[in-house]
């Protein structure tokens, strides 16, 4: 029996888990439910339409996404409920056993979830996970949220690197290009729409390859959009960055941005070899010392990995040694999880939680006193701040090197590009005034 949920205020809510290429497709999807007329509303208020855009890097992120999806049904019991993603693609027998979902799809036909969503609810989801076909793709939906500052453009996904650890090659296939005129069309749209902002989002974005086209060619064709002001790469592969980057960086009439997020996950030759990257630390640290060489005020954030099988008091120590003496500005921190499916199940030498936790703490630490180094660097410089959000007269936003800046001001500076001079660090930002008044 299918029971039509109340759907005449159109009230619908998506939330997004995980990374950087789910809140650019949660966006879209934002996008083309505001198209079916339907207001977006907060996930934690009622509404009668649910997206959850779920995350499976980790066990963490599975338990994650059951959380939120239980705490809305409990709050929406009456609502049509449609969780899609990476957790749907890979976990979708257990999702199916929540009371209350009523449609689980994988990644290969997510972006079409709109085309169910008003089929009424079902006493068992309909589930569509079919296998992620190895083609180039378009997006139908074309814009994104206005309530945001920074737009998110997705230009590949999926994955060929076969990382021990990792499930996403599973969860989202293998690697695929969006089609060049597609992605473009998107670019203006968000452009038009206000963005000063675009922010290159994938899997593993220099993979990219498209009828002859590829990653380079991608940065080519946006930087010569009227009215892009910045390019940002939001993470990319060691292996894949063509060194030609460095010379759009360093040049001051190219929208391409001073800025690299490139994962390390160990400073461990030994744990790297155990993960199947394709480099050793020496490669990793020869090449973001001649980027910092080559891109005056280089900013370069890094992944970390803790508890990797094998992962002893010795290599655990390298890689913090690693950290503290090379250019690297701050870094974002994982733990390792088993996943189902990945080589890493397999392996001896496990670590104990409660180490994962400590060294977890400790490169946090050195993260942060990393990054308050990085920033009081530039106490007394000038920069331009793309600001985002205000509170009581302190606004915040990032330089093109991704400083964090507040300053006090009573007006409105939202999506305002304006000039600052950095005066001192607080916590994990920057202080600043504007000078431009």
């Amino acid at each position: 029996m299918t029971q039509k949920p109340n759907l005449d205020t159109k009230k619908a809510s998506v939330y997004t888990l995980g990374c950087r290429l789910n809140q650019s497709e949660s966006s879209v999807m934002e996008q083309g439910l505001k198209e079916q007329g339907f207001e977006i509303v907060d996930f934690k208020t009622d509404s009668n339409l649910a997206i959850v855009n779920t995350c499976t890097v980790t066990a963490r992120a599975d338990s994650d996404c059951r959380n939120v999806i239980r705490s809305y049904i409990r709050r929406n019991p009456d609502a049509f409920v449609a969780v899609v993603g990476c957790y749907s693609q890979m976990g979708y027998k257990t999702l199916s056993e929540i009371e209350g979902v009523d449609l689980i799809i994988g990644n290969q036909d997510k972006m079409s979830v709109l085309d169910y969503v008003s089929m009424g609810k079902n006493e068992k989801p309909l589930i569509i996970r079919d296998r992620i076909v190895k083609e180039d793709f378009t997006i139908d939906t074309m814009g994104q949220s206005d309530s945001k500052t920074r737009a998110n453009l997705k230009i590949q996904d999926g994955c060929d690197f076969m990382c021990t650890f990792c499930i996403i090659p599973m969860a989202r296939g293998r690697s695929r290009s969006r089609e060049m005129d597609n992605l473009l069309e998107e670019a203006r749209v968000l452009i038009a729409q206000g963005f000063r902002e675009i922010v290159i989002t994938g899997v593993n974005v220099a993979t990219y390859e498209s009828q002859g086209r590829t990653f380079l060619d991608v940065i080519d064709q946006l930087n010569e959009l009227e009215g892009i002001e910045r390019i940002r790469i939001s993470s990319i592969e060691p292996t894949t960055i063509p060194e030609k980057i460095f010379d759009y960086m360093a040049d001051p009439n190219h929208a391409l941005v001073p800025y690299l997020h490139i994962p390390l996950q160990s400073g461990s030759d030994k744990i790297l070899k155990i993960m199947k990257r394709r480099y050793e630390r020496q490669d990793f640290l020869d090449f973001i010392k001649k980027a910092s060489e080559r891109v005056p005020d280089l900013c370069i954030g890094t992944d970390v990995m803790v508890g990797m099988c094998g992962e002893g008091d010795a290599e655990f120590e390298e890689t913090c040694d690693f950290l503290i003496k090379s250019p690297v500005n701050y870094f974002h921190v994982f733990t390792f999880s088993e996943r189902d499916g990945t080589p890493a199940v397999k392996m001896e030498e496990k670590v104990s939680p409660k180490e994962k936790s400590h060294r977890s703490s400790v490169l946090r630490a050195i993260s942060e006193r990393k990054r308050l180094k990085f920033y009081s660097e530039y106490i007394g410089r000038e920069f331009d701040v793309l600001f985002e959000s205000g509170h009581d007269g302190l606004w915040t936003g990032y330089t093109e090197n991704f400083i964090r800046v507040s300053v006090e001001y009573s007006g409105n500076l939202s999506r305002h590009i304006r000039r600052v001079k950095i005066t001192h660090t607080v916590a994990d930002f920057a202080m600043a005034e504007l000078v431009d008044e």
